[in-house]
């Protein structure tokens, strides 16, 4: 079936001026042809329009790129994905001895470390990652070694891209183009913001208010900190590139093999389970997530930066891939709409809804109650009048930068036992879900022990 291209180029228009997002660029790959376009501007201070060869940040896409990468580590038989990381990094310590001897690239992979992102500042230099890995030494766990899944934004793929600076003797920015870019023939991708042509960079934009609209973000880009999982940058074309990898067992569009066929289906297939299954999906793999369409698997890869996001979400079943890349937001129901509408403009099941929440459960509320906490993130789910509720407690400099007070509550309305609802708090958010899980005996009985929401987690500190 073929795209109405001016159809979509309308509906699109519609949602970006609803949800006050500058531009979207979108690309739809279906078996082995490109469709590509455009709508809106680069940045709404001069209204250039943007194209399909704008380059926009992709943010933790960038954590696929690293996965395909270090796979062919894997494929070359110099790494293992099960031995421990001080094979190749023999100084590698964590506060956990036990954690640091034992901790594999693929717990990095699939967000299973539970190291802590304690990493100090490691600078804007070459050696950033040498310095991110000598900075963990005693960084302690946020949870045990293998016991949950709980996102590491920076780290976990920071250790991987030392690994990978250490095997191939190149820093990773280097590997990576050595590794991917050329071999694939994109000119446009790369992971230092200085390779980018001004002219062609989209300017990311926030919404701080309903009356402001979008305005130019006041963080241009990512630390470097972030490269391995966060700081590459593309267009749509050269996205697209990369899940035409993902969806031949490892061919480029221009013919290169990139990985095995059994290097992607070890990135497709090794899973671990995410606590909370609705908001992205059900389990992660390597530097991939699992979702559970209409009973269809679908893989996704997100990114997002202040003021820039990605979306790619890889159906194998009707050899499809969609990317939106966009720069403002985030909204994850504008991107379930754009998503839907090429879905069915394309004969195929729209994006699932998330799920109703259940009013017949009858929930012990002493059961969740309490303070979930890590650096930058506390949580408190409380009842007041009867209504189960959590807090979100920001700290005074987050809160000023997004114009929110410092505490905000929010309903759960509970889904099963374990996951909730938690509708936004304002027009310009969300509905979120939220796990509460990992029952465990303590002094006032079993509480849970794990709060997890937005793929990251919290343990329970009270």
């Amino acid at each position: 079936m073929t795209l109405d291209l001016p159809q979509l180029r309308a509906r699109v228009a519609d949602l970006l001026a609803q949800y006050a997002v500058p531009s979207a660029a979108i690309g739809v790959l279906r078996d082995g042809e490109m469709t590509q376009f455009a709508v809106g501007v680069k940045d709404v201070t001069n209204g250039e329009p943007a194209t399909i060869d704008t380059v926009y940040q992709c943010g933790s896409m960038t954590k696929t790129w690293t996965a395909l990468a270090f796979l062919q580590l894997v494929d070359e038989g110099r790494v293992d994905l099960d031995e421990p990381v001080r094979i190749h990094l023999p100084g590698f310590a964590v506060a956990d001895p036990e954690v640091a001897a034992r901790v594999t690239p693929r717990q990095l992979l699939n967000h299973t470390n539970g190291i802590e992102e304690a990493y100090g500042d490691p600078g804007e230099d070459d050696d950033v990652y040498e310095r991110m890995v000598d900075g963990v030494a005693d960084a302690p766990q946020v949870f045990p070694l293998g016991r949950t899944h709980g996102y590491s934004a920076a780290l976990g793929y920071a250790i991987l891209a030392r690994i990978l600076e250490v095997c191939d003797g190149k820093r990773w920015d280097d590997v990576m183009r050595h590794r991917l870019f050329d071999p694939m023939g994109l000119t446009s991708t790369s992971s230092r913001r200085e390779q980018v042509d001004p002219a062609r960079a989209a300017t990311g934009h926030l919404v701080l208010s309903e009356d402001s609209g979008a305005v130019v973000t006041p963080v241009d880009y990512l630390p470097r900190a972030f490269g391995p999982g966060g700081n590459i940058t593309s267009t749509v074309v050269e996205v697209l590139a990369m899940a035409h990898v993902l969806l031949t067992g490892g061919v480029a569009p221009n013919g290169t093999r990139i990985l095995s066929a059994a290097g992607v289906r070890e990135m497709t297939t090794s899973r671990v389970p995410v606590p909370d299954p609705y908001m992205f999906g059900p389990e992660w793999a390597l530097g991939l997530i699992v979702c559970d369409w209409h009973g269809q698997t679908v893989y996704a890869t997100d990114g997002s930066t202040i003021g820039q996001n990605a979306r790619l979400r890889l159906l194998p079943d009707a050899n499809t891939a969609i990317v939106v890349l966009t720069n403002g937001g985030p909204r994850e129901t504008l991107y379930r709409k754009v998503f839907t509408e090429i879905l069915t403009n394309l004969g195929l099941d729209g994006v699932p809804d998330l799920p109703e929440p259940n009013p017949a459960l009858d929930l012990d509320l002493s059961r969740y109650e309490g303070v979930y906490e890590r650096p930058g993130a506390r949580f408190e789910v409380s009842a007041e009048h009867g209504r189960r509720g959590l807090t979100m407690v920001l700290d005074p400099m987050h809160a000023e930068f997004l114009g929110k007070p410092d505490r905000i509550r929010y309903d759960l309305l509970p889904i099963s036992e374990t996951h909730f609802l938690m509708p936004p708090s304002d027009p310009l958010e969300d509905t979120q879900t939220v796990a509460l899980y990992d029952f465990t005996d303590g002094p006032t009985g079993r509480s849970a022990r794990y709060l997890h929401t937005n793929c990251r987690v919290h343990p329970r500190v009270d």
